[in-house]
């Protein structure tokens, strides 16, 4: 993961999950959870109150967060990939179709580090396969190093579209 003040590139979608994310611990679950521990400190001894002491955890980690998502929202660069000009170069957003070196044709959309997900093809802009797809083209042959030796990847195609969860 970058560092927590470098950029953080992410889609419009990516920056909007992140928010309603921070906004749901802020107006949902914080007040929730402080109203069990207000009222289980009201029970008295509050060293055996599970209630409380679980509470007290509780916040902590939504606090923590809380502000782990005001920081990453902080340094958001919002990269709209469906408002980039058409083009057969690999940048942020881009979905690419490629060929693998078993011949199978795979599909990846390069997304910022707080959207990867590997069931719907997201790969962070930062991981070595995307790393070695920027600046490619259609038509391109890339050499990935993998953990059973160097693989060669083609690229097949290149969009730009919105992205939808």
């Amino acid at each position: 993961m970058p560092q927590i003040n470098a950029k953080n590139y992410i889609t419009p979608t990516g920056h909007q999950r992140l928010r309603e994310e921070l906004l749901h611990l802020l107006d949902v679950d914080r007040p929730e959870v402080v109203k069990i521990v207000h009222w289980a400190a009201s029970n008295g001894d509050r060293s055996e109150n599970g209630d409380y002491i679980y509470g007290k955890k509780r916040l902590r980690e939504i606090d923590r967060r809380i502000r782990f998502l005001n920081k990453r929202l902080e340094f958001a660069e919002v990269v709209d990939p469906a408002t980039r000009e058409s083009t057969d170069q690999i940048f942020f957003g881009a979905t690419v179709t490629y060929i693998n070196g078993q011949g199978a044709e795979k599909i990846l959309r390069i997304v910022g580090v707080d959207e990867i997900g590997l069931d719907n093809g997201n790969v962070s802009w930062i991981s070595p396969i995307a790393k070695a797809m920027i600046k490619k083209r259609i038509g391109d042959e890339i050499e990935l190093q993998t953990p059973n030796g160097i693989e060669v990847l083609e690229i097949l195609d290149v969009e730009y579209t919105a992205i939808e969860y």
